[in-house]
């Protein structure tokens, strides 16, 4: 189905996975819902867009860089889902992989984005995929090869929400990458704010 043709049909839902995703999406006026990691949350009726946060898999791709997919694949490359993307002003239009987990090795994204042939990499998209209604893929890269998230992969948890245990175990250990991602993160949610005011109804998306 055409994505002007959904958007008409149904207001599309942002599934978010964190906390501070969703609420990037409301502040810019569009529906949401935290459907949690790996979308392990009971999940919104209606089309969904997978969207949040994504780490990127090659270089060049710098934090805040938004990405609008037009395929989604796993790990191995199989292609969970393939449209139009979603039209978001300012987006990069890329493959994005549902690794399932977070992936900050920097040999370890290369070689994922060798496989699979796709520039970011999240873990909610398949899980989004499998229901048959995902409309798009935005996402907005907070983390590179060259800029990891080291010990604050580790911060989130299953409903979306910080343990904020690590982050302060995370800065004490890795002070500088620590703060360094905090800022990528900023820049993303920023970007994520920005696309969400265009996905929203009456948007410009």
């Amino acid at each position: 189905m055409d994505t002007a043709l959904k958007e008409a049909a149904e207001p599309l839902t942002l599934a978010c996975a964190l906390a501070v995703e969703e609420g990037a999406a409301r502040s810019g006026g569009a529906r949401a819902a935290r459907v949690g990691l790996q979308a392990g949350l009971p999940l919104p009726d209606g089309h969904l867009v997978s969207f949040g946060l994504a780490g990127a898999l090659v270089p060049g791709l710098e934090p805040g860089t938004l990405l609008t997919a037009r395929r989604v694949v796993d790990a191995d490359g199989t292609v969970l889902w393939e449209d139009e993307p979603l039209r978001v002003p300012g987006a990069l239009t890329a493959v994005v992989c549902d690794a399932g987990f977070v992936v900050d090795d920097p040999v370890e994204r290369r070689e994922l984005a060798r496989r699979t042939g796709a520039a970011a990499a999240d873990t909610e998209s398949a899980a989004l995929a499998a229901t048959g209604r995902l409309a798009g893929v935005v996402r907005a890269i907070s983390d590179t090869p060259e800029r990891p998230v080291g010990r604050l992969a580790h911060a989130a948890v299953a409903d979306g929400g910080t343990a904020w245990g690590v982050v302060a175990r995370a800065l004490l250990a890795e002070p500088r990458t620590t703060v360094r991602a905090a800022r990528s993160a900023r820049r993303a949610l920023s970007s994520l704010r920005h696309a969400a005011a265009a996905l929203a109804p009456g948007g410009t998306a």
